[in-house]
This record gives structure tokens, C-alpha cells and sequence, in this order.
């Protein structure tokens, strides 16, 4: 290991576990919420079961809001909200806000896009068999875009990463915080090409675990 990654291994860690809190808690918003206000999406569209026009206009309305904000911008906006949910807008803690909304719009996007893939005959057999919403939901749409949602799922996880980066703005930490704070404002550039491998190699990991998985439960 490097000598100057030894004498800031303390901090470097301390760094890593804010980013790995921040990202667990937006994957969890993601899939607990996003996951099903994409699926709401995709079932609200015109032509689907739930044809719902006023439903679906809202949803979409908010989702691509979100979307269309800039991060850093959103984070500023948010603050009060913040301070409402969490008592404070400063800490790794608040950070997680933000990142929680923008998870649950961007996942929930990639959910609809991944689901409007399934072919409409798998649609159309599980309606003939009288299989009620959850279970066409659970047993036939799930299943079948299981491979999609995963790769979502992964696509999504590395942009929570980068958005992590984002949050010494509000002194949310986090190894992109850490990278500008210890490597950039105080030059030492070694530090932060250090950093900058270790968030390409989490990045690949991520990548490399997401993809295979989804290639192996990808039953088409």
C-alpha cells in the first residue's frame, strides 16, 4: 500500500464507510420505493391494465422534475425539506435525503423502461389465466424483466456513487469528499489519483457483479 494511502488509512476508511452508507440507503429507497412507482408507471400507461391518464401525468410529471435537476441544485433545494426529516441539513445523515429522492426518480425510470421490454403476449396469457394485478405484477412482469431490473438496478448504484461525490457540499463526507478536501485542497494529487483508482475499481466491481448476475437469472 501506498505511504501516504498508510498515513490517511483512518480517514480513507471513515470516507469509504460514509459513501457505502449513503449509497445502502439509496439503493434501499430504490427499490422500496422507486421499484414500485416505475411499475405504477408502466401499469398507468395508455393501453395497460391500470389505464390511468391523470395517474401516470403526475408520476411522470415529478419523475422527470426530479430527473431534470441539477444534483447539486437539488441538494441546495432540498435543505429545508431535510431539516424537517432529519433535524439537521449537515452530516452524512442529511446527505442521505437527496440521494434517496434522486434514487427513487431515477430508478424508477429504468424500472418502467425495463418493464415496457416485456413482450405484451406475457401481458395477455397471465390476463387470459385470470391472474389478478399483484400476481401479474410478481409472477409474470417481475419475472420476466428480472434480467432488466437487475442491470437497472447496477446502472442506477454507480450513479448513486457518483452523486455520493456530491455531497461535501452539505458535509455528507464520503470518498469523493474526501478526494477533494485532503488530495486537491491541500495538493497533494498523489492522495487523490489514489482515491480516484479506488472509486474506478468499486465502480468496475459493481459493474462486473451486476452484469453477471444478470446475464445468469436472463432466462431468454
Amino acid at each position: 500500500m501506498p505511504e501516504i494511502l498508510v498515513q490517511y488509512k483512518t480517514e480513507v476508511w471513515d470516507a469509504i464507510g460514509e459513501t457505502f452508507f449513503m449509497v445502502g440507503v439509496s439503493i434501499l429507497a430504490a427499490v422500496l420505493i422507486g421499484l414500485p412507482v416505475g411499475t405504477l408507471l408502466f401499469l398507468c400507461r395508455k393501453g395497460q391494465i391500470l389505464d390511468n391518464r391523470f395517474v401516470f401525468s403526475i408520476l411522470n410529471l415529478l419523475v422527470n422534475i426530479t430527473r431534470s435537476f441539477p444534483f447539486l441544485l437539488l441538494v441546495v433545494f432540498l435543505i429545508p425539506f431535510t431539516r424537517l426529516i432529519i433535524g439537521t441539513a449537515i452530516g452524512t445523515a442529511a446527505a442521505t435525503v437527496p440521494l434517496s429522492i434522486i434514487a427513487i426518480a431515477h430508478y424508477s425510470r429504468l424500472v418502467e423502461q425495463s418493464l415496457l421490454d416485456v413482450p405484451r403476449g406475457v401481458m395477455e396469457a397471465a390476463i387470459s389465466m385470470g391472474a389478478s394485478i399483484k400476481e401479474i405484477v410478481l409472477k409474470f412482469l417481475y419475472v420476466e424483466a428480472r434480467s432488466g431490473l437487475l442491470l437497472g438496478l447496477t446502472t442506477s448504484i454507480i450513479s448513486f456513487i457518483s452523486y455520493s461525490t456530491i455531497m461535501g457540499v452539505v458535509g455528507g463526507g464520503g470518498i469523493g469528499d474526501f478526494a477533494i478536501r485532503y488530495g486537491y485542497q491541500q495538493f497533494k494529487t498523489d492522495l487523490m489519483i489514489y482515491v480516484i483508482i479506488i472509486m474506478v475499481i468499486l465502480v468496475q466491481s459493481i459493474q462486473f457483479i451486476g452484469s453477471t448476475a444478470a446475464k445468469m437469472i436472463d432466462k431468454r
